[in-house]
């Protein structure tokens, strides 16, 4: 099965797949330095199955904070793994920290 999470690979990419959706967009910023690596590894995992159950919910994203730092810069993400909720290009909600699949259905139960 495809995955259901964008993952542009530069800055460009990723504000071209928030200008083509029209719902919320829940953007995962990940980091590869040694410190996050396991931990975003982890959250993918989550991201991914969280994206199929909100499906035609909200739109999925995955940037990886070192090959889009324009949007990591916008959104003032400072930490890996992070979440954004973004709505018509305006951040509607922010969590940053590991998740499990629990704490990431409740943030966006919350905060769609």
């Amino acid at each position: 099965m495809a995955s259901r999470v964008h993952q542009p690979l530069e800055n460009a990419e990723f504000d071209f797949i928030l200008a083509m959706t029209d719902g919320p967009v829940l953007a995962y910023f990940c980091g590869t330095w040694p410190k996050v690596v396991k931990l975003c590894k982890e959250m993918d995992a989550v991201v991914e199955e969280v994206a199929g159950a909100y499906a035609g919910r909200l739109t999925v994203v995955r940037a990886d904070m070192t090959r889009c730092p324009g949007p990591t810069k916008r959104y003032d993400v400072t930490g890996a793994p992070s979440v954004v909720l973004i709505r018509s290009g305006e951040v509607a909600a922010v969590d940053t920290g590991p998740m499990d699949q629990v704490g990431l259905r409740e943030f966006l139960d919350a905060n769609l």
